[in-house]
């Protein structure tokens, strides 16, 4: 991908969860295509799951934008220090925020600026001192290298241009011996060129979705070990948003190729050794 095309698809991203950060999770289920507000668009709250039974659980946090919930499966212990990759309004950090404790820390990682500004008002709430958020880019985390025991993230990674970056960024921040626990939206079969062209379906995390094959090697030629696929779940976008980006005879043919888009948790480890990442030369 060029520079100039990564750089408008974050440009987008900012835009769109700029104005997402600015509403509640009920405008933004009600008003049927999320931020935007007309029936033209994606529905940004398709993949969400339900947090209400978590730990930690803040209401006010839950902008419905994740596709799983990796905190659930992230195996958080007391006085972890944790590392959520677009973190949005803060919603997965409180919840790792209830697993770490006091004598944890967590640290929350966004480029929305409106987002970061919308997690630290809910922490001040909540009168937390171990959770903190940082405006940055997931290509480049603003976070010291060999620090972090858990990274998490919820529905992101398919927004960043470069996932094999980000994935090297994550073995990065991670300690050795430590690990992530990652939701994404994953493909197996081919997009039609309707979808993935369209910027919005870019912004909804499906036009950017990858062959969950390629996700999955990417994990592994980034240097990780013990890759586990967690939890697996289909997810249907309805016909009346598909057909915004798709005639009636490419949606039949869609629905005829057995095209599957999928939210996975994906679990892996940074192995023990100090040897460096695959590719470095330094081993």
């Amino acid at each position: 991908m060029e520079l100039q095309e990564s750089e408008q698809i974050k440009e987008l991203v900012k835009e769109k969860y700029t104005a997402i950060a600015n509403q509640s999770k009920e405008q933004n289920e009600t008003s049927c295509c999320g931020a935007s507000g007309c029936c033209s668009t994606m529905d940004y709250t398709i993949m969400s799951d339900n947090y209400d039974s978590l730990s930690g659980y803040n209401p006010d946090a839950d902008l419905g934008l994740g596709c799983g919930l990796p905190t659930e499966h992230a195996l958080i212990k007391e006085g972890d220090t944790v590392v959520d990759l677009g973190s949005g309004a803060g919603n997965d950090c409180f919840v790792a925020r209830s697993l770490t404790g006091e004598t944890g820390k967590v640290i929350g990682i966004d480029m929305t600026e409106a987002m970061i500004n919308k997690a630290k008002e809910n922490t001040a709430k909540l009168g937390f001192k171990n959770i903190e958020f940082r405006l940055g880019d997931i290509e480049d985390v603003p976070f010291a290298a060999n620090r972090a025991d858990v990274v998490v993230s919820n529905c992101v990674l398919n927004l960043v241009p470069d996932k094999e970056k980000a994935f090297k960024e994550i073995y990065r921040i991670l300690k050795p011996g430590g690990h992530f626990s990652i939701s994404d939206v994953v493909l197996e079969g081919q997009l039609p060129e309707g979808i993935k062209k369209e910027a919005e379906m870019y912004a909804g995390c499906v036009s950017g979705a990858l062959q969950k094959a390629t996700y999955i090697q990417i994990i592994q030629n980034t240097g990780f070990k013990n890759i586990t696929v967690q939890k697996q779940k289909p997810i249907h976008i309805p016909d009346e948003i598909l057909l915004n980006y798709l005639t009636v005879n490419e949606l039949d043919n869609y629905k005829k190729n057995g095209l599957g888009i999928y939210s996975i948790t994906v679990y892996a480890e940074k192995p023990q050794s100090n040897c460096c990442q695959p590719g470095t030369g330094c081993c």
